[in-house]
């Protein structure tokens, strides 16, 4: 994947600040809309300290958090998928290419076979993320070094193996408890807890990252090139690699397997704003933010009262988009 590095002067800050107010809209409507619609003037009175107690509990306490939630999530898993791409120098990455939503799907699975609360089930889930990260890793450097090659296959290995037990958990598992597991595979928000954790990683690790947005932007053209540029290309690659793991980690431990979003929107960005990374990481978090707000919205309006799970929505959005990119690409 060619790296571009523009020089300063022509940092197009106008595309962050179009996806910020995309963004303030996004979150706008996904308040706004559901069961019983709220029109501007009931927003700005709750938003004031006035409306009614329906109201005030509408927001504060439904809707508000879960679009948090939701812009967070999706925020995440295109950061994650934007630093897989860098990091793996293949555009089609994701962020579960190495196995850790399998790993979390295993550890919340089997929290929930057991019984347990929505708190130890995220605990389990960030836990089996973690393992799967550590294994990956610990597989792929073996003895030595890791290549981007051999830590691809080691993940796309690993990730069989946690679809096997997966498989075997849904098996065992009684059937009053079955739907709840598949909502979660499939990426669910209605049971989303405090937002407050995965903005807090959302934004420290895009601070984290601008400031090796030039090495990111070298390190795409090869390990090589990069080395001869005075790039220290071993500690940016482990770097690079636990932090998406970390934040990727966070999502699934928020909304389950949400997939797509950190596929289609790091790749649909580079091919309007190029491919300097100090562009295009902050804006993979805004359009990934956006993307999951709207698609939950609709998650939850389009067969009303019913909600359909997040990861059905972006799976419908995604699966086009991609085969279009796969046609583009001849």
């Amino acid at each position: 994947m060619p790296g571009v590095d523009a020089p300063a002067r022509a940092y197009p800050w106008t595309a962050l600040w179009v996806l910020m107010l995309a963004g303030v809209l996004a979150m706008a409507l996904a308040v706004a809309v559901g069961s019983v619609p709220l029109g501007a003037a009931d927003l700005w009175a709750v938003f004031t300290g006035g409306g009614n107690e329906l109201q005030r509990d509408l927001i504060w306490s439904l809707r508000a958090p879960r679009a948090l939630a939701a812009f967070a999530t999706g925020g995440l898993l295109a950061l994650a998928g934007a630093l897989m791409q860098v990091l793996l120098r293949n555009p089609l990455a994701d962020p579960y290419v190495l196995g850790l939503s399998g790993g979390a799907a295993v550890g919340a699975l089997g929290a929930m076979l057991l019984g347990a609360g929505a708190v130890l089930v995220s605990g389990s889930a960030f836990a089996g993320a973690l393992v799967s990260t550590l294994l990956v890793f610990g597989l792929a450097r073996g003895v030595g070094s890791w290549t981007p090659t051999r830590l691809l296959l080691t993940g796309v290995v690993v990730a069989a193996g946690w679809s096997a037990v997966i498989s075997f958990l849904l098996t065992m598992s009684p059937a009053e408890r079955l739907p709840g597991m598949l909502y979660w595979l499939m990426g669910d928000l209605s049971h989303a807890g405090a937002p407050g954790w995965a903005w807090l990683v959302l934004v420290v690790a895009v601070a984290a990252m601008l400031p090796l947005g030039r090495s990111l932007n070298v390190l795409a053209r090869g390990p090589l090139q990069a080395a001869a540029l005075g790039v220290a290309v071993r500690p940016l690659e482990t770097s690079v690699y636990v932090l998406a793991s970390l934040v990727t980690a966070v999502a699934v431990t928020t909304a389950g397997s949400v997939g797509f979003v950190g596929l289609i929107v790091p790749h649909l960005l580079r091919l309007v704003l190029g491919n300097d990374q100090r562009l295009i990481l902050p804006a993979s978090a805004l359009a990934g933010g956006i993307l999951l707000t709207l698609a939950d919205t609709l998650a939850r309006i389009l067969l009303a009262p019913q909600q359909l799970p997040v990861g059905v929505i972006t799976a419908l959005l995604g699966v086009p988009v991609f085969l279009f990119l796969l046609y583009r690409s001849r």
